[in-house]
């Protein structure tokens, strides 16, 4: 434990020079200490010993947390993250050794692009993620709510109507408003809209769940200033298996946190990187994954560019809907 507070306590000032640093002690410290990288590692024929650089950390594949234990040291569990899914679908599993480091790393990447939480008033349009219990994304919007100084705002399930009127007084009251909202539910908000929210914030994450058919990200923007007037439309990009979130401001890209990079690797060769503007699966190192593994082999399919910043193209052939997967283009 005394380790992980060490790792914990670094992230909290990390500068960004000292990522590659951390990221390379952390993994020395994962691939001895979790059993199951470590049992990857082995797989592979790997000595972490011999791993200098991030460029060579193999990436432990996502599914790992619908099927195995992925935790680094030992301690009692916090919290457990679960991911999305149908009935009989396997579910990822994320344990948590601290709620409160979750929160408060949400939290300060969210004012990086935001501002003081305090000060803004947040509503959230998430029914299938309160009906399945155990989210992220929940709990994270949760630590929001109860940090803002502002009494209005909370969940609404199918209530279009008090939602809209909420938000409007809101608004009218000169505040900053935020409205998270799953991608097939902000649809059913467009539809039954009467009003525009101008001046609205819309975080949007989780696509269609399979209740609505997909569309591009431009025609489902373009629907919702369309139908809701002069609002902003973000997305959160952020998944059970990762503590840490990138956020896009008008436009594809995603900007990434210091406790976040994100790599692309070759489709047909996993172990190989590609250069920026090019596609291909992306590799995310979260630093904030320390108790877990902070170097995951994601689905999706992206590109990063020179700055950083990535775009998420789509889903690699044959692989899970994922709820925290963007519309595709």
């Amino acid at each position: 434990m005394k380790l992980i507070n060490s790792f914990k306590q670094r992230l909290t000032s990390l500068k960004s020079d000292q990522f590659d640093q951390m990221a390379m002690d952390l993994f020395r410290f994962q691939a001895a200490c979790n059993p199951c990288y470590q049992q990857y590692l082995s797989h592979l024929g790997v000595d972490a010993t011999s791993v200098q650089k991030i460029e060579d950390v193999p990436f432990m594949p996502i599914e790992f947390f619908k099927h195995h234990l992925v935790q680094s040291g030992e301690w009692a569990v916090d919290k457990e993250f679960l991911s999305s899914g149908t009935t009989g679908m396997a579910r990822s599993s994320h344990l948590v050794e601290d709620l409160t480091f979750y929160e408060d790393n949400a939290r300060r990447i969210f004012e990086s692009f935001y501002g003081d939480v305090t000060e803004l008033v947040f509503f959230a349009l998430l029914p299938s993620y309160q009906e399945q219990g155990n989210s992220s994304l929940i709990a994270m919007v949760d630590s929001f709510m109860h940090l803002s100084n502002n009494q209005q705002g909370g969940y609404y399930l199918d209530d279009m109507d008090q939602l809209v009127e909420d938000v409007l007084e809101a608004l009218g009251q000169s505040k900053k408003v935020f409205l998270f909202g799953v991608g097939y539910a902000l649809l059913d908000l467009c539809e039954s809209a009467q009003k525009e929210m101008n001046g609205l914030t819309i975080i949007e994450t989780g696509g269609m769940k399979g209740r609505r058919e997909e569309m591009t990200k431009d025609q489902f923007y373009g629907l919702m200033r369309e139908r809701l007037g002069a609002v902003s439309i973000h997305s959160e990009y952020g998944m059970t298996e990762l503590l840490s979130q990138a956020y896009s401001l008008e436009d594809k890209r995603f900007e990434v946190p210091r406790t976040m990079r994100v790599l692309v690797r070759d489709i047909n060769d996993p172990f190989s990187q590609v250069s920026n503007e090019r596609s291909g699966g992306l590799n995310i190192i979260d630093l904030a994954n320390i108790h877990s593994c902070a170097f995951i082999e994601t689905k999706d399919l992206g590109r990063v560019h020179a700055d950083g910043s990535f775009e998420v193209l789509g889903r690699i052939d044959n692989s899970d809907i994922r709820g925290c997967n963007l519309l595709v283009e």
